[in-house]
């Protein structure tokens, strides 16, 4: 089976899977409803069309650079009250994840992996990580990316490292399970609905282990 590999790159980045106004968390990596909301950007696709074919697709995710979490507080002015009695000043405590780096993976269908690829080199609307204002600080299309001859697993243990500065062993990695397999955690981000009044997520099953080593950056990827 291929799969393609992204990479998520940013001086901030945010995976919220539990976000309520008032609190907007970040898991402390990627999420599946976050990348597959990446994609559906990159594609020009609306919130209201289907995801089942993405959905499909296997993910595994990498942490190259771990980050740091950080939060900061937004206010919003004039916000209308639930009974409709007047408006209100709300403050909002948003977490985000600052110098991360994390080399994503999907596998499944080869054409719809083409496709993605396609459109990650020319998105048809601005990409972002998580929210709006988190845009990739290095592109996510890999010219490398498309692997047609290694399993989700080994693209990812195998691919150069794209950590922007010197990191420490462990590295996790987040491989989502294959039917049949059991999970060590399990995770609500498979969307199902992604219009403001009917999202919906579903659970899916992930394996995480980590590795000692990475393999070598690209020379041309080294920070010094």
């Amino acid at each position: 089976m291929a799969c393609l590999l992204l990479r998520c790159v940013a001086p901030m980045q945010s995976w919220g899977s539990r976000s309520r106004f008032q609190h907007r968390d970040t898991e402390r990596e990627p999420t599946k409803s976050g990348i597959i909301g990446l994609i559906c950007a990159a594609l020009g696709r609306k919130r209201s069309e289907p995801l089942d074919d993405l959905n499909t697709l296997r993910m595994g995710v990498r942490v190259d650079q771990p980050g740091q979490v950080a939060s900061d507080y937004h206010t919003a002015l004039d916000v209308l009250k639930a009974d409709q009695s007047g408006s209100d000043t709300q403050i909002s405590h948003r977490a985000y994840l600052a110098d991360a780096a994390f080399l994503v993976g999907l596998a499944g269908d080869l054409t719809l992996l083409q496709t993605i690829q396609l459109a990650l080199k020319n998105p048809q609307w601005p990409l972002f990580l998580g929210r709006k204002a988190f845009v990739p600080g290095s592109p996510v299309y890999l010219p490398d990316g498309l692997q047609t001859e290694q399993s989700l697993a080994a693209a990812l243990q195998t691919y150069p490292s794209i950590a922007l500065q010197p990191t420490t062993p462990p590295f996790r990695l987040i491989l989502e399970c294959a039917p049949g397999e059991n999970g060590h955690e399990q995770r609500q981000d498979i969307p199902l609905d992604f219009r403001h009044e009917h999202r919906r997520f579903a659970y899916r099953s992930v394996i995480v282990t980590t590795l000692a080593t990475l393999p070598p950056a690209k020379d041309d990827e080294i920070c010094t």
